[in-house]
């Protein structure tokens, strides 16, 4: 985005008025090194235009005296793209956002800059975070939902900034205009944010959770001498997400440090973070909250891990195909295994 500083120009390349203003084609770089290219009448934007920002980021459109109107599209730095609808050179009306990868983050509404109204953000992993956002743009209020990767399941309730506080099992009937429609549960039990520590796995290790209660189940594995297993209870298609991994969350170097039989749980989240489920939390009469750590591993899996940005402390399961009632394995994220680090088949 542009500079704080004032926007004094410093430099003109193209023609100028009997005035020394630009008029036609012209490119000019202000004094906070941002640089604007496009069309000028008697020194004012009009026309198509570009800025080219101090940061890298660029805001293209079709300027009318000297200010952006209508279709505008705003270039961050790191790729990701906003097209928004601009009036007098602000975001007012609707916009869409989306990453690096050219995939939705964002539908909504803008007033005066700012986010307004029932908004969407969307994950990698196909969930969604929806509502009517406050004042400032933020995902704060007594009726918001998280919308699981099916997008029929949620959770709806009280969300601040993004972070659920209280929310009740619904499902969502409709969408009519953006503007969502559920239905809730009766009798739905009260989910929240509940990250873990290094001591705590859980507030509420015994509550499944719905989306992954509705998908995998665990039993013993068919894997020799493996203990349980993850099954899945349904047909699904490639890329699906099945099921969470939760757990306490312990350094790498703790995890090197310790007997290697201690680490069966263990998955890297980060550089710096490792979850585990240890005992007595691997048996699902302690702790079912999540079943991820259940999958066995396998160099011919059938799933991966990932960690979409909204579970910090959890990593999902994207099934490439999976039978009905059919085995559930992995080799880890990324080609690695539990614990984070690159080893050889065996």
């Amino acid at each position: 985005m542009d500079s704080d500083d004032e926007m004094v120009e410093e430099a003109v390349e193209g023609h100028l008025d009997d005035d020394g203003l630009p008029h036609g084609f012209c490119t000019v770089t202000y004094s906070s090194t941002d640089r604007f290219e496009g069309n000028f009448v008697h020194g004012e934007k009009n026309g198509r235009g570009k800025f080219f920002f101090f940061d890298g980021s660029t805001l293209e459109g079709y300027y009318v005296d000297d200010a952006l109107q209508g279709q505008g599209v705003y270039t961050y730095e790191d790729g990701g793209v906003l097209q928004g609808t601009y009036v007098d050179g602000e975001l007012n009306g609707p916009a869409q956002e989306y990453d690096t990868d050219g995939r939705l983050i964002f539908k909504g509404q803008y007033k005066d800059n700012i986010r307004h109204g029932v908004c969407w953000i969307y994950y990698p992993d196909g969930g969604s975070l929806v509502g009517e956002v406050n004042e400032d743009g933020e995902m704060t209020g007594e009726k918001i939902a998280y919308v699981y990767p099916d997008e029929r399941t949620a959770l709806y309730g009280k969300f601040i900034d993004g972070e659920m506080i209280e929310g009740k099992l619904a499902t969502l009937m409709s969408t009519e205009e953006g503007r969502p429609h559920f239905e809730l549960m009766p009798g739905s039990s009260v989910y929240h944010f509940d990250k873990s520590t290094s001591s705590c796995i859980s507030t509420n290790a015994l509550l499944p959770d719905p989306y992954e209660s509705e998908r995998v189940y665990v039993a013993e594995s068919l894997i020799s001498s493996a203990g349980e297993g993850l099954f899945s209870k349904v047909a699904v298609g490639p890329n699906t997400v099945m099921s969470f991994y939760n757990g306490v969350r312990i350094t790498h170097q703790e995890v090197d440090s310790r007997d290697w039989a201690l680490n069966g749980n263990t998955l890297s989240l980060d550089e710096e973070t490792v979850i585990d489920v240890p005992e007595p939390y691997n048996h699902v009469s302690k702790y079912c909250a999540s079943l991820g750590h259940k999958a066995n591993h396998s160099f011919t899996p059938n799933c991966i891990y990932d960690m979409p940005p909204l579970f910090k402390s959890a990593a999902l399961i994207h099934l490439h195909s999976v039978p009905y009632t059919g085995w559930v394995s992995t080799r880890g994220l990324d080609g690695k295994d539990f614990w984070g680090k690159q080893n050889p088949q065996s």
